[in-house]
């Protein structure tokens, strides 16, 4: 089942004997699991009929056996298994599937990774209309900046491109670190307005002007100047601007750049979807593809996987100098 499918049941007071939430992404699979913790039973109940336990404190007879447990002063009880992916031998729950408490809510988050497929528990599990199994995979990098535009939109406000860019690029793809700086902006803006890259400047203190975007963009441009004044920059904070990260940044840019080139339907929506990019950024790679023929661009990504790999320690005495990506800003621009 999706995610909006079951928050929308949950919110209507629709539940199910059994809830199994496993996969890599652990952001939406707490999002479901807190929500039924907080909402599932009245708080005048929850003392008697709610119980949470952690995964590396029982045993898969210890989960059946809260299960089997007859709510007190009320219609259901509530059993969450937090972590439970540190359960010794899981697949022995699948007794519990076997005759199932109508007055029990059952939540197992097992989180990090996907249950093994292969085993008759998962079968069990899936082919069961008393159990909800929801797997929450990990989105790619690629993703994040979409995935923010919407969490935005959701909330009521907007956001441009290139803010939901930055905060991708800075913040990665840990989702939970992303919302936590959404809260913390929109407690600061107001209700309906338009995130740009000055109120990310402002209230989370990512450069609007000191960049990987901007950085991309001077190069493009032949812009040495700016280029050099970027990656100076990069060099006196680089908590927040690692080299290796930056490099990998850098390479998965031109990667996209070369690809632009093989590209034959020049329709801006279909290159958007082959690049992976907000259809706002197609008119940057179409100029970038200008200025660096296909050559240029296969010559470039080699020398930006040599700066990767002296930005580890090899073949370089000094992994952390920035150097080395100003060497590289020359050969690209010439």
């Amino acid at each position: 089942m999706e995610f909006d499918q079951i928050i929308k049941d949950l919110q209507n007071k629709i539940f199910s004997p059994v809830y199994f939430f496993h996969g890599e992404e652990p952001y939406f699979i707490d999002l479901l699991t807190s929500y039924i913790e907080q909402n599932a039973l009245d708080e005048t109940v929850k003392e008697f009929n709610q119980a949470v336990v952690y995964g590396r404190d029982v045993s898969p007879m210890d989960v059946i056996d809260l299960a089997r447990r007859f709510p007190m002063m009320g219609n259901y009880q509530v059993v969450i298994v937090k972590e439970a992916q540190g359960i010794k031998n899981i697949e022995e729950l699948e007794l519990y599937l076997d005759s199932l408490m109508e007055t029990t809510i059952l939540v197992i988050s097992f989180k990090y990774k996907k249950i093994d497929k292969r085993k008759g528990f998962y079968k069990k599990l899936s082919k069961s209309k008393e159990v909800v199994v929801f797997n929450s995979p990990r989105i790619r990098d690629f993703e994040i900046p979409k995935w923010i535009e919407k969490t935005v939109t959701d909330k009521g406000y907007s956001i441009h491109p290139i803010a939901a860019g930055l905060l991708s690029e800075h913040l990665g793809n840990d989702l939970s670190k992303i919302i936590n700086e959404l809260e913390k902006l929109m407690i600061n803006i107001d209700a309906g307005s338009q995130i740009t890259e000055d109120e990310i400047e402002q209230h989370i203190g990512i450069s609007k002007d000191f960049n990987i975007f901007e950085f991309q963009k001077a190069l493009w441009q032949r812009n040495a100047l700016k280029a050099h004044r970027i990656v100076n920059y990069f060099e006196a904070n680089p908590k927040e601007n690692p080299l290796q990260m930056v490099s990998v940044l850098l390479h998965n840019y031109f990667i996209k750049v070369y690809l632009y080139h093989h590209i034959r339907d020049m329709d801006e929506r279909k290159i958007a979807a082959e690049l992976g990019i907000n259809p706002f950024f197609v008119k940057e790679y179409q100029q970038a593809a200008r200025v660096f023929p296909q050559r240029k661009v296969k010559s470039i990504i080699s020398q930006i996987k040599t700066l990767d790999l002296k930005s580890k320690g090899v073949g370089s005495t000094d992994a952390q100098s920035y150097g080395e990506l100003k060497e590289l800003v020359f050969r690209i621009m010439n």
